[in-house]
């Protein structure tokens, strides 16, 4: 039987594609068990809850796509490893926008902490060295490419851009040479000296 098979590691994968095929937030117990032709009291022993499923999706999440930002991440540095970075998060949610909605759930402090959500924090820092950010600057520059890269996928997912003549992709282009520019440019000292008449 299928139900004997059903593990919370199975359920949680099962609930991954079920994100992707109906969106993150139609992700519950009860849609599961129709996917699996089971009770949903069958799931109860795998899994506590809706919420519980979906911190387990956001969390399986996390972990792809931490792995898939390392794998792009390695060998590159400076303005290759800022397109790389940026190119592996938005290929992720075009491939999995599903999942990638769940990267973005709220987590407790506790949960947060053991996630991969960590991972991803220190790769941004990780390629931020590169460009000799010291703080608050890295700080601000970690926010800033978070809310810059979500909000281009978000709107572009939404069809936001598919309106005008010009190539999404050429202003991802764009967009991610002006931060380079943006970047290197913050490692000049941020109040100079005035100079002498």
């Amino acid at each position: 039987m299928v139900r004997a098979g059903l593990t919370a590691e199975r359920l949680t994968r099962a609930g991954a594609e079920l994100a992707d095929e109906v969106g993150f937030d139609q992700v519950t117990v009860s849609a599961l068990a129709r996917r699996f032709d089971v009770k949903v009291a069958s799931l109860y022993s795998h899994v506590k809850s809706s919420q519980d499923l979906k911190t387990r999706i956001a969390l399986f999440a996390l972990a792809e796509l931490a792995d898939r930002v390392a794998a792009a991440l390695a060998g590159r540095a400076g303005k290759d490893a800022l397109a790389a970075f940026a190119d592996a998060y938005r290929d992720y949610a075009r491939e999995h926008p599903g999942r990638y909605d769940a990267a973005r759930l709220r987590l407790d402090p506790q949960t947060a902490a053991s996630s991969a959500g960590v991972r991803h924090a220190q790769m941004t820092r990780a390629l931020l060295r590169g460009y000799d950010l010291t703080e608050p600057d890295q700080t601000h520059a970690v926010r800033m490419l978070g809310s810059v890269f979500h909000g281009y996928i978000s709107l572009e997912m939404s069809g936001g851009f598919s309106h005008t003549a010009v190539d999404p992709q050429e202003s991802w282009d764009w967009m991610v040479d002006s931060l380079d520019a943006l970047l290197r440019n913050r490692t000049l000292p941020a109040h100079p000296q005035p100079s002498s008449p």
